[in-house]
């Protein structure tokens, strides 16, 4: 397991471009599944989590070429279906969630999968039902298998259905959208997701034949087709990364430009951080962050505490929570952080008051941040990654923080973010990966 070591009280400057969307890449590797022809994919990031996929897709047959360093192209015509049945197949997918995206289309194209329990960050219960009983209604009968640790899913031919998904689930959701485009008859689907990650795969379908029609609403209809065709399809800049430079721009006093970010697909990001008292420059699809020695947290036009929380799209992102609050540690005034989705992912927090932080957890889901407006810098400690955006909230805090700060299992980091500590190495930070 690598750290790192950083050297932290530094102000940064210079620009820095987001890598291709984690989130969207995961679907859109898996969707290759659905096509015997040539698939090219742009901006794929170079993360250990999609890595990791892309060696999946290889050991089950599909032909990968690397044509440069973010664009690949995919040939999924001679699938080896019993690679999907070996202890190698259900160790690797088995660390990483994004595995589980290959059941739809597996079933939908062979007619059958084997899904080992998925993966990712520990950050409370993340149950997978949404998948499984989309795919049921569309006809699928899944069993447990090896003490219940393996789904075995199969269907002769999938019929389309009308779906009320009781979350709604973004993996879930492109799930049962790629499962519904091969499948015989109108599917209709209510409460489905509409992140621009679940855009971007509906669009890609729609390019290689799919009938997919609401695309950007919670209902969905797909109308199956017998095949789909090959196409080329360009992954969005990754709005988390995004955020998380916001973050680290104000708690460093930095002045970074962000380029080439995809505005019209961030939401309410950029408002949300100004809501924390950050100011921006928007213009030419890139943001500019000014160094700012104070940032001021608004209140609600009532004059209570300002909450930021997570909701489903269009909402904040809970992948942005961990940044919100490490980025409110050193604003003037106060904010609740409202975790709503998963009960494990504000434990981190314990590390930052031990920076010095002024943090209430006032439980699993809700932690109140008393702005230190920058009077008292955090100092530097050891401490461990427990997942992604925790892991970079705590980089964040290390950069900003007086003096040395050591954190450990930065795979966890790597996961999610490509060559973190080079990037941030041009921007000025003193970062070490030991």
């Amino acid at each position: 397991m690598g750290s790192f070591k950083i050297n932290g009280g530094k102000s940064l400057k210079g620009e820095i471009k987001p890598q291709g969307a984690k989130n969207e890449a995961l679907q859109i590797l898996c969707a290759v599944l659905l096509t015997d022809e040539l698939i090219t994919i742009e901006n794929i990031p170079d993360i250990k989590d999609v890595n990791l996929l892309i060696d999946l897709l290889e050991g089950m047959g599909v032909e990968i070429n690397k044509t440069n360093s973010t664009t690949y192209k995919f040939k999924s015509q001679n699938i080896d279906l019993e690679y999907t049945k070996t202890t190698e197949f259900f160790d690797k997918s088995s660390k990483i969630r994004g595995s589980i995206m290959l059941m739809g289309p597996l079933v939908a194209r062979f007619g059958s999968a084997y899904i080992a329990k998925p993966g990712g960050d520990k950050i409370g219960r993340r149950r997978v039902d949404t998948h499984f009983i989309g795919i049921q209604e569309l006809g699928a009968k899944f069993t447990l298998e090896n003490n219940n640790s393996i789904f075995k899913i199969s269907s002769e031919k999938l019929k389309g259905k009308s779906i009320l998904l009781d979350e709604a689930s973004v993996t879930g959701t492109a799930n049962i959208i790629m499962a519904a485009s091969l499948s015989e008859g109108e599917t209709t689907i209510y409460n489905a997701a509409c992140e621009p990650y679940i855009q971007q795969l509906c669009k890609m379908l729609v390019s290689m034949g799919a009938n997919i029609n609401g695309i950007g609403s919670n209902y969905l209809k797909i109308v199956g087709v017998s095949s789909l065709s090959g196409t080329t399809h360009k992954i969005l800049p990754d709005m988390i990364e995004i955020g998380s430079f916001i973050g680290l721009a104000a708690m460093t006093k930095s002045d970074i430009l962000i380029k080439d970010v995809s505005i019209e697909n961030l939401g309410i990001i950029p408002k949300t951080f100004q809501r924390l008292g950050i100011k921006m420059n928007i213009e030419n699809d890139s943001i500019h962050i000014p160094a700012q020695d104070h940032y001021e947290i608004e209140s609600f036009i009532d004059g209570s505490i300002m909450t930021i929380a997570d909701a489903i799209w269009p909402g904040f992102s809970p992948d942005l929570l961990s940044i919100a609050l490490v980025t409110s540690i050193q604003a003037k005034g106060t904010v609740l952080i409202h975790q709503k989705m998963f009960e494990s992912r504000l434990f981190f927090v314990d590390k930052l008051i031990d920076m010095g932080a002024q943090i209430i957890l006032c439980d699993p889901h809700r932690a109140t941040v008393i702005g230190l407006d920058r009077k008292i810098p955090l100092k530097g400690i050891q401490m461990t990654s427990p997942d992604i955006r925790a892991g970079v909230s705590l980089l964040i805090a290390a950069l900003s923080a007086k003096g040395e700060s050591i954190i450990d299992n930065i795979d966890q980091i790597d996961r999610g973010y490509s060559n973190i500590d080079t990037r941030l190495k041009s921007l000025g930070a003193d970062i070490e990966r030991i």
